[in-house]
């Protein structure tokens, strides 16, 4: 019988190119947990990290994604109020307009320094650490 281990989930922080001050892309969420997140979702069985990536930012945005880098990985258990997950954080680039699809019933592009308030899983503190790292070229600490 295989271990149970905590399901693997990838995010993409999308950074406007085309745009003054690299604003970046949050989606509305369609399901449970509602509110604004960090497009992303569940990677597939037979799928890199990265494909999967491209694929959930694409499939939520309709935007063409190009990952630039990975940030960090997030593993706190109670992250996602469904249950452990592990997120891989990966910085992408887009240019264009961003249209919601697929599991997003929305999208807005914010200023990265002033995200909303309240945004689903840990993504407040992912992109404090984004935020962070863009200023200090420093990425996230440890915690063990």
């Amino acid at each position: 019988m295989p271990p149970s281990t905590p399901l693997l989930t990838v995010d993409v922080i999308i950074e406007l190119g085309d745009r003054p001050g690299r604003p970046i892309v949050l989606v509305e969420r369609a399901h449970k947990p509602f509110g604004f997140a960090l497009p992303g979702g569940f990677v597939d069985c037979g799928e890199r990290l990265e494909q999967a990536a491209v694929r959930e930012a694409t499939e939520e945005t309709g935007l063409a994604v190009a990952l630039e880098e990975l940030l960090y990985c997030y593993s706190e258990p109670s992250r996602d109020p469904r249950g452990h997950t592990v997120s891989v954080v990966f910085i992408g680039s887009a240019h264009g307009t961003p249209v919601a699809a697929d599991d997003a019933k929305g999208v807005i592009v914010i200023d990265p320094a002033a995200p909303p308030v309240g945004l689903a899983f840990d993504h407040d503190r992912i992109l404090a650490d984004y935020w962070r790292f863009r200023q200090s070229g420093r990425r996230p600490s440890l915690k063990v």
